[in-house]
């Protein structure tokens, strides 16, 4: 059941209900009987492959762990006297099924208890309700009686039903132990003295051999026997020979008998059946030490000696395996036997193996499915950046250009000229840059200034930048608004001195500021008039003031990059985590990142990536990692995907009866075969990322989810867009009207007509009219197929929506009306209202098409197949 569970919770239920009484043949069987018998019932949700990984996995006892951890946090509770199963509803106990009820009613009240990752919980989608953990050994009368009472409420959504594993009786039996391996260590343990002036002579092999033969072998002196059966001889030597391979007596071995016994063991193996191949092997890893001297009687074969030193010789070129070294490759994945071990290999087996699976179950096979296999496609730079060429941001210096900076050399060259450890390499090139998104009336906004002015005043080759998020009103006086007053001074003085100057100002206001406090007018006008006596001030911080341009565009940047709250710190465009962002330690944390980016760019000047005739900023901009926009929903390492395979079944996806019948992965393959789409144009093309939008059509929020989705579409070359209706309230003609207007024309107008179509549809004051009792017939487009959309629309009835109901509840995991986008198959969602704009489709078309989409695209377009798969 555990191993059922990791490929998903409704599978582990499904299995539950075949196992529920099972242990009835626990008695009557022999153990190996009731083993296949088990086998036989997983074999219902599980391939060949994976029932393979199963005996497997049960024969290195991989999930005795997990049920012993359930076993341990059953005598915690602990369980009442003499129950083969219990049930803990928030802290009360009992074995009987009458008494859940009774202890329900109050439940509410005590606390909750805490649910485990590894806890299975009966599928439903309410969790305010009372939480009720069974403890039961499954397959048992017992569990069936309490299973029946349980699921039945669960699927009421009156309780969440989670099952631990629990066993009244564990067996007092030990383990065995499944399989291992030994060495034959080889070394020396004799030592003589030998006068190496008397030189042995001929009869110095026969007085061994006779020395031995007075030797007894398991109970015979051969030496006797040759005496009174000389015509035996040769048979007295065979014998002899069997009796000393069979023991299990380990003898010395000579020097020379050591050279040859690796080949002399893999011959010994190449020798066997192929049927025992395996057996042979397992034998000699097993027995190594007793097997080596049989082992070397055995002949090598010229050609397979030859062979195997062209192997070591193409290993050693290759993968740099000296003769002798083991390595294990697993779908050409080098698994480190220093790290690895039966468990984590097994892991490794069942990823491969559900990839495999998943593409052979599509029908491809063969050299394709090797080629995807190789394909490495999933994300590993975790460290996004923004894009910091934007006008929004106000650069305080520019190593490149400013005279300050003019002494040191501009080459990239120097970056690989020796410097000490820890030292930064002063060169005229913006190849350091720090943006910092502030709002000037926070009270740590000081502490970024001055660890600014800080960089600024000491010379480190580190770009500085700005982005100052203040009020977007039409009118506001500099007045009585610090951060106006602090916008519109910095451009006077700008305009009057320059940037540097400015800069310079805005520091000393923040010096002005006590700690703990934050900036006000005054400080701002007090700054002002001491640098600039004869300056207007009035006329400056004035609501129709002239140094006003420009104030919006900071917060219009912030918001369209999609950053946490302020502040904000970016070093080449690669934001700083809130830890990070502490004033005290931003300073070394900077400067740990100049070092690393230092090692970066002198490995792209090495190979030559970079030279004196680019851009620092728009290198380091062109790099994969680099975005638009930072949505942690799309570029957060977890991920949620829907599990996709054919169907030997047709169905219609309006067809909600036979539907509701169908298990997750049946569901999501009707709805796939069956989704419409919409491209940018109508040509039958191949399209590298789906992208289904999941909303309540008929609210606001669900028609702007789509409005962005299709303001994207209008640049994008990659994506088509299909949908799906996730009614927020109960299903009825009057509260669809606009839903069944939207699939109706997905299903009955062409490319074109459909994204004109959409557009007018999604508009507000369409949804005001139709609410109103405009006829849809009224908002048809010139071009479209009226009839055939009208009679559609009258006949479509609720059926389809319901079934859209039900996959976006059963299969996405999603409450009514909550909104949702899957691309490509990963589940991004619940989404809040204003979550998702057109520039979060375009991050998640670059990021799905540069890490997966591009190179499966490449190779579909060689299989010939066409965008309708």
């Amino acid at each position: 059941s555990e191993f059922i569970a990791e490929d998903g919770n409704e599978k582990f239920w499904q299995f539950l209900e075949t196992v529920r009484e099972l242990t009835v043949y626990k008695q009557g069987d022999s153990e190996y009987s009731y083993y296949n018998l088990i086998l036989k019932k997983a074999g219902q949700f599980l391939s060949n492959l994976q029932i393979n990984l199963l005996k497997f996995a049960l024969s290195i006892r991989a999930y005795s762990p997990t049920v012993q951890m359930f076993q341990q946090i059953a005598a915690d509770e602990p369980p009442p006297e003499g129950c083969s199963a219990f049930v803990v509803i928030h802290g009360k106990h009992t074995c009987k099924t009458n008494e859940i009820k009774k202890l329900l009613k109050k439940a509410t009240k005590r606390p909750r208890p805490y649910l485990f990752k590894g806890d299975h919980k009966f599928p439903t989608l309410k969790e305010d309700v009372p939480v009720v953990v069974l403890y039961a050994e499954m397959g048992t009368k017992d569990f069936v009686k309490f299973h029946k009472v349980l699921s039945d409420k669960a699927q009421k959504e009156e309780i969440v039903y989670v099952l631990r594993h629990y066993v009244q009786k564990p067996s007092s039996r030990k383990m065995y132990l499944s399989g291992y391996g030994v060495e034959l260590a080889i070394k020396s343990t004799e030592y003589k003295a030998v006068d190496d002036t008397q030189v042995k002579g001929v009869n110095d092999t026969k007085e061994e051999e006779d020395e031995e033969d007075e030797s007894d072998v398991q109970g015979f002196l051969f030496g006797k026997l040759k005496q009174m059966h000389p015509d035996l001889k040769n048979n007295l030597n065979e014998f002899k020979k069997h009796l000393i391979e069979t023991s299990n007596i380990m003898e010395p071995l000579k020097v020379w008998e050591l050279q040859d016994l690796s080949f002399q063991a893999a011959a010994q193996i190449m020798s066997a059946p192929v049927y025992d191949a395996l057996k042979v092997m397992k034998d000699l890893a097993q027995n190594f030490p007793i097997r080596a001297r049989s082992l070397t009687r055995v002949p090598v074969d010229k050609k397979m000696r030859n062979e195997i030193e062209e192997n070591q010789k193409h290993f050693h070129e290759i993968l740099g395996i000296q003769p002798g070294e083991a390595r294990l490759f697993l779908n050409g994945l080098h698994i480190d036997l220093d790290f690895h071990d039966p468990f984590s290999i097994l892991e490794t087996l069942k990823l491969e193996g559900k990839v495999m699976h998943g593409l052979h179950e599509l029908g491809i096979k063969e050299e394709v499915l090797s080629k995807l296999m190789r394909l490495h496609i999933h994300p590993t730079d975790d460290n996004y950046a923004l894009d910091i060429r934007h006008s929004s941001i106000i650069w305080v210096n520019n190593v490149e250009q400013d005279h300050s900076y003019s002494i040191w050399p501009a080459s990239y060259q120097e970056l690989l000229k020796p410097a000490f450890p820890g030292v930064i390499q002063q060169i005229r090139r913006n190849l350091y840059n720090l943006v910092l998104f502030v709002d000037p009336l926070q009270e740590d906004t000081g502490d970024y200034m001055k660890l600014a002015e800080l960089f600024y005043h000491h010379d480190v080759p580190l770009r500085i930048g700005f982005v100052f998020i203040l009020s977007t009103k039409e009118e506001v006086d500099g007045n009585e608004d610090a951060g106006i007053a602090l916008w519109r001074t910095f451009n006077y003085i700008a305009e009057e001195s320059d940037i540097s100057q400015a800069f310079t100002s805005i520091i000393n206001m923040y010096h002005e500021v006590k700690d703990g406090n934050v900036l006000t007018v005054d400080h701002v006008k007090d700054v002002l008039r001491s640098e600039y006596p004869h300056a207007d001030v009035q006329s400056i911080l004035d609501v129709r003031s002239e140094y006003d341009e420009g104030r919006k565009a900071g917060a219009t940047f912030y918001k369209k990059t999609g950053l946490g709250p302020l502040p904000q710190a970016l070093f080449n465009g690669v934001p700083f985590n809130r830890e990070e962002m502490d004033a005290a330690e931003l300073e070394t944390v900077i400067l740990q990142r100049i070092i690393d980016a230092t090692g970066f760019f002198q490995r792209a000047v090495f190979m030559g990536l970079l030279n004196d005739h680019i851009n620092a900023v728009d290198f380091l901009m062109d790099q994969h990692n680099v975005v638009s926009r930072m949505n942690p929903t799309i570029l957060g390492s977890g991920r949620r995907y829907i599990h996709f395979r054919p169907t030997s079944v047709p169905f219609e996806v309006e067809d909600f009866s036979t539907f509701s019948f169908l298990d997750s992965q049946d569901k999501s393959a009707v709805i796939s075969d069956n989704m419409k789409y919409l491209t940018k144009k109508a040509e039958d093309a191949l399209y590298a990322v789906t992208v289904w939008i999941i909303a309540d059509f008929d609210k606001p929020a669900g028609r702007r989810l789509l409005s962005n989705a299709l303001k994207h579409l209008k640049t994008s070359s990659h994506t088509r867009v299909g949908i799906l209706n996730n009614p927020s309230s109960k299903i009825k003609e009057e509260n669809t009207a606009i839903a069944r207007g939207i699939l109706t024309a997905f299903l009955t107008q062409n490319n074109s007509n459909l994204k004109s179509f959409l557009s007018k549809l999604i508009k507000e004051e369409t949804a005001k009219s139709l609410a109103a009792g405009t006829k849809i017939a009224k908002f048809v487009i010139p071009g479209m197929d009226d009839s055939t959309f009208e009679k559609k629309y009258n006949t479509l009835g609720l059926d389809l929506i319901k079934t859209h109901q039900m996959f976006c509840q059963e299969v996405l995991k999603l409450l009514p009306g909550q909104m949702a986008v899957v691309s490509n198959g990963r589940i991004l969602g619940p989404l809040d209202e204003n979550e998702f704009y057109a520039e979060d489709f375009n991050l998640l078309e670059k990021i799905t098409y540069s890490t997966s989409a591009e190179k499966i695209k490449a190779i579909v377009k060689e299989m010939g197949n066409s965008s309708k798969r």
